[in-house]
C-alpha cells in the first residue's frame, strides 16, 4: 500500500509502506544516517528513540539481522525510510530478514522513497519534525511531537558485569551495549546505574572511574543532574561519550546548541590536535558544545571535526576528565579511536596507583 512522508516544511514524499499504521501515523524527528552497513546497530542504538531514520545508502538490509550486533535489547526508531530494502538475508550468521525484523517490532517501513532528494531537503532545513501516515494529506502539528527523554532509555536498576581489579561506574543515559563490552574487554567491573544517580550514590560504589554515556535528545534537558556530574568530575576520572561529552561541558559551565542537521554515519573525519592526525570515527548526534562557552572553564578542546571545525573532544587542565562526541566503540563503522577507552583506563590505573601510594 501506498504511505506518505510529511516534513514540518511542508513537502511531501510518497513509497510503498509495509507495517500497519495507527490513524494519526507516526511522529518524530526526521534524521539521517549515511553507513553503507551497521543498520542493526542503528536500529537499536538508544540514542535514536522515537526518530524517523532515513539511511542514505540505496540498499538497506542485504546481510539481515543477527544475534551479535544488538546495542540493546529493543530497536528504538519509531519508523524507517530507505530507497530499496532487502527481503531476503544473504549471510551465514542471519537469523531474520531486515524487514522481518522490522514486522516483528512493528516499525513502520516506508520504501522506494527518492532518499536522495530527501536528505537534501535535511541538509537544506534542518532536522525537523514529520510523521509517516498512509493518506497523502495529514495535518502536522510539530507542537504535539514531545523531546526526547532520557529517563524513557535509562536503565531502571543497577547492575553490573564483567570482572576485574578497575571498577567503572557507567552512568546510563541510553549506552550502546558496545560500550560496555569494551570495558569488559579490558578486564574491568563494570556498574552501569541509572542516568539519576546522585552523586552521593556514586560514590558508596567505590568506583575507580566514572563513565558518561551516550543518549537521546538535548542535553539540557537534564540541567538538574549537572551538579552531580560536576561532583563526579571534580573527584574521580571521567569519560564522556556523546551526550556524556555535552553533559561533561555543561557541568562545567560550558553550553552546547543544535546543530541544523547534525552528524550520523562511520565516516566522519577527525583531527587530533595532538598528534595533528585525521582518523575516522562513527557518530549520532544532534548538539555539540559551543567553541566559543569554554573559554573560562579549564576545558581545551582535543579533537575537532574536519568538516564542519565542531568541538569532538574535550580535556580539563585541572581535572582528569577527557570527553568525545563520536563513538570511540564504532559500531558501526571503523575502530580508529578505540584507543580513547585504552587512554581512559590508563588514566583510571594511574590515579589509583597515585592514591595506593599515597596511603
Amino acid at each position: 500500500m501506498k504511505g506518505y512522508l510529511h516534513l514540518a516544511d511542508g513537502k511531501t514524499f510518497q513509497g510503498h509502506l509495509q507495517g500497519s499504521l495507527a490513524e494519526e501515523g507516526i511522529a518524530g524527528e526526521i534524521v539521517f544516517f549515511t553507513g553503507m552497513t551497521g543498520y542493526q546497530e542503528v536500529l537499536t542504538d538508544p540514542s535514536y528513540k522515537n526518530q524517523i531514520i532515513v539511511f542514505t545508502y540505496p540498499l538497506i538490509g542485504n546481510y539481515g539481522i543477527n544475534d551479535k550486533d544488538f546495542e540493546s535489547k529493543k530497536p528504538h526508531v519509531a519508523a524507517v525510510i530507505v530507497l530499496e530494502a532487502a527481503k531476503t538475508a544473504y549471510h551465514y550468521e542471519a537469523r531474520h530478514s531486515f524487514t522481518e525484523y522490522l514486522e516483528k517490532w512493528e516499525i513502520p517501513l516506508l520504501e522506494h522513497v527518492d532518499t536522495r532528494e530527501l536528505v537534501k531537503c535535511i541538509r537544506q532545513n534542518g532536522t525537523m519534525p514529520a510523521i509517516l501516515s498512509s493518506g497523502p494529506v495529514c495535518e502536522l502539528r510539530c507542537d504535539t511531537i514531545e523531546g526526547i527523554k532520557v529517563q524513557e532509555v535509562s536503565s531502571k536498576a543497577t547492575e553490573s558485569i564483567g570482572f576485574g581489579d578497575t571498577h567503572i561506574v557507567l552512568i546510563d543515559y541510553g549506552f550502546k551495549k558496545s560500550i560496555a563490552d569494551y570495558l569488559v574487554k579490558q578486564n574491568c567491573l563494570v556498574t552501569i546505574v541509572p542516568y539519576n544517580y546522585s552523586f552521593e550514590q556514586i560514590a558508596a560504589l567505590k568506583p575507580d572511574g566514572v563513565l558518561l554515556s551516550n543518549g537521546p535528545g538535548d542535553p539540557k534537558e537534564l540541567f538538574g543532574q549537572l551538579h552531580e556530574i560536576r561532583k563526579a568530575i571534580e573527584h574521580y576520572p571521567v569519560l564522556g561519550i556523546c551526550l556524556g561529552h555535552q553533559l561533561a561541558a555543561l557541568a562545567l559551565g560550558g553550553d552546547t546548541q543544535k546543530m541544523l542537521f547534525g552528524h550520523r554515519g562511520a565516516n566522519q573525519p577527525i583531527y587530533d590536535v595532538k598528534s595533528k592526525r585525521v582518523f575516522m570515527s562513527s557518530q549520532n548526534h544532534s548538539y555539540a558544545v559551543d567553541s566559543k562557552s569554554i573559554g573560562s572553564t579549564g576545558l581545551k578542546v582535543l579533537f575537532f571535526n574536519q568538516n564542519d571545525q565542531s568541538i569532538e573532544g574535550l580535556y580539563h587542565e585541572k581535572f582528569p576528565l577527557m570527553t568525545v562526541q563520536f563513538h570511540p566503540e564504532a559500531s558501526p563503522g571503523p575502530e580508529d579511536s578505540v584507543f580513547i577507552f585504552e587512554d581512559f583506563i590508563n588514566t583510571v590505573k594511574y590515579k589509583k596507583r597515585r592514591e595506593v601510594s599515597y596511603a
